[in-house]
């Protein structure tokens, strides 16, 4: 048999039909369907604008976590307010995303690309410029509106333009955008924040934006509803779609009964399940420089060069494993491979949370085995999610997408709300580690006097500044001498913030590592609980029966195409 189509093959083109599109410049730039199947090189120009908007939309929602704390530190936020604008934000972006259900309707390409120049107007005039962190709060939600959007719309584009025999390649390329955003921000923020503020870090993003915006607008297309509506296994099924999609009636095209389609466990269920899997991904995305900067005292740079290992190995291992699951034809197996891996990696990166002797090196490891495997386990998993809701429904396949996204924004914004309540630690370290540290320093002279006279000094702060009795005074001068005094004296308002916030910083310190590590074992469990799902999922689990259904239905074409020739 021959080898396994994949999204780059391609057979001739087939007789064109006429294209009703109206050719001016704006019915171009609204009327984006196309009439026929496209051949290879236009459906992989559609492709790439789509994974290149994804990352870019990724690039300019993730480059606030890595300069979470500058921005805290601008607005003078507390902690728990910069995690509540994650919070809000994905809730913002999970009803959003059922919105985008409507794609089934009003068709994807428009969505995608008015809503990536949306957010890049955002990005660049916007949370720069923002007035004040109420401010900051609602733009970014605005901005997490358009990733809601963009979050459904563009896998269904990606499925739209690959078979199903192509489909877990070209879903591993998509799926390689908020992993290549998260990378774009690390590399570009490692590189560059000892020279930008993070103003300039946001424009940054946006100017990209920007600039992938005038290539969609001009390049990106979609299926008509007629096409788009029907499953295409491989790309041999051209012929016989274009000639099904003559005969479709517009009617049968509008029927509703879409949501309750989708809604039912085989497809709301690993919805679920993938979102627990990803908890650690969210974690990442949010809080990796956090986490590193508060218990390791990494800079945003050195956190952000290790989380690079992560980001680098999960994209490499996206498109290797779609590429090997489309040539064995099946995900099931890769899906339950790759999160037993992942558990494995994880549960050993937990138990290093508490060791401070920990290395960078052996962070890159495990990060680089945790990318791996996770890649292993997501690429095929979106695109068995699509077969999934193809088998339902084909023609409400964005409605699936739209339950699958709602689902992943609500468990972001639960997890992100949880994450300070169970990690306490945080909220002291980043509202008052640095200052802490910077009084520290600073009356070290004055804390080494004391340090040598304790008892004196107890006596002393019994009283208020000034106002201690004669003889505790002339005592104190006796034993520690004007100079001594003097050192102290000069040091007030550090030591006023040590007494303040010393204790709560250090305890935090103490306690941090261990609360990390009670989440990142919660992330593991996420992960086990995502295996039960897959058992939900259509699809085989044997390779031999899998090229058996492929004979199968080419039989079933060739004879269907006989009897419409």
């Amino acid at each position: 048999m021959s080898a396994t189509p994949t999204p780059f093959d391609d057979d001739r083109p087939g007789p064109q039909p006429a294209d009703p599109r109206p050719r001016t410049l704006l019915g171009r730039l609204h009327r984006r369907d196309l009439a026929a199947y496209p051949a290879t090189a236009p459906r992989m120009v559609y492709l790439a604008i789509v994974v290149v908007t994804t990352v870019v939309l990724y690039y300019m929602l993730y480059i606030q976590y890595a300069v979470a704390t500058s921005i805290i530190t601008h607005f003078d936020m507390s902690y728990r307010y910069f995690v509540w604008v994650s919070v809000i934000g994905n809730a913002a972006g999970a009803f959003a995303s059922l919105a985008a259900g409507l794609a089934d309707r009003w068709g994807r390409a428009n969505m995608v690309v008015y809503g990536l120049l949306v957010a890049s107007l955002l990005v660049l005039l916007g949370l720069p410029n923002a007035g004040g962190k109420a401010t900051y709060l609602v733009l970014f939600a605005l901005v997490s509106v358009v990733e809601g959007v963009v979050l459904v719309a563009t896998p269904a584009l990606i499925r739209d333009f690959s078979p199903q025999l192509g489909r877990a390649t070209a879903m591993g390329a998509w799926t390689m955008g908020p992993v290549v955003g998260s990378l774009v921000v690390t590399t570009v923020t490692s590189r560059t924040l000892d020279t930008s503020s993070w103003q300039d870090e946001l424009r940054f993003s946006a100017i990209a934006g920007l600039a992938v915006f005038a290539l969609a607008v001009v390049g990106l297309r979609e299926l008509s509803p007629a096409l788009r509506d029907q499953i295409m296994v491989s790309l041999r099924d051209r012929t016989l779609v274009e000639a099904r999609a003559k005969g479709i009636d517009p009617q049968v095209l509008a029927r509703g009964g879409q949501w309750r389609q989708m809604l039912r466990p085989a497809v709301a269920g690993p919805g679920l399940g993938i979102a627990l899997f990803l908890l650690l991904y969210f974690a990442a995305v949010g809080n990796f420089v956090v986490f590193f900067a508060t218990t390791y005292g990494y800079s945003e740079q050195r956190a952000n060069a290790v989380a690079n290992w992560y980001w680098a190995a999960n994209a490499i291992a996206l498109v290797a494993v779609g590429l090997l699951s489309d040539r064995l034809r099946v995900r099931k197996p890769f899906m339950v491979a790759g999160a037993v891996g992942s558990i494995a990696v994880t549960a050993v990166f937990a138990t290093r949370a508490t060791h401070p002797e920990t290395g960078y090196h052996t962070f890159a490891w495990l990060f680089v085995g945790i990318g791996v495997f996770s890649g292993v386990a997501y690429g095929p998993w979106m695109a068995g999610f699509t077969e999934t809701v193809e088998k339902h429904n084909p023609a409400a396949t964005a409605t699936g997408l739209a339950v699958w996204g709602w689902t992943v924004r609500i468990v972001v914004a639960v997890s992100s709300a949880l994450i300070p309540v169970l990690v306490t630690s945080v909220t002291p370290l980043v509202e008052h580690g640095p200052q802490v540290a910077a009084a520290q320093a600073q009356a070290a002279p004055a804390l080494a006097v004391v340090s040598a006279h304790p008892r004196i000094f107890a006596e002393l702060g019994a009283y208020p500044p000034g106002k201690a009795p004669a003889d505790v005074t002339a005592r104190a001068v006796q034993e520690v001498g004007p100079a001594g005094l003097a050192v102290v004296q000069k040091a007030q308002p550090q030591l006023a913030v040590l007494r303040q916030y010393g204790t709560k910083v250090q305890k935090a310190a103490h306690d941090g590592p261990g609360q990390w590590r009670t989440w990142w074992w919660v992330c593991v469990g996420g992960q086990v609980l995502f295996l039960p799902f897959v058992f939900l999922m259509s699809g085989r689990w044997s390779p031999r029966r899998a090229r058996e259904d492929a004979r199968a239905h080419e039989a079933a074409v060739a004879a269907e195409l006989a009897a419409l020739g």
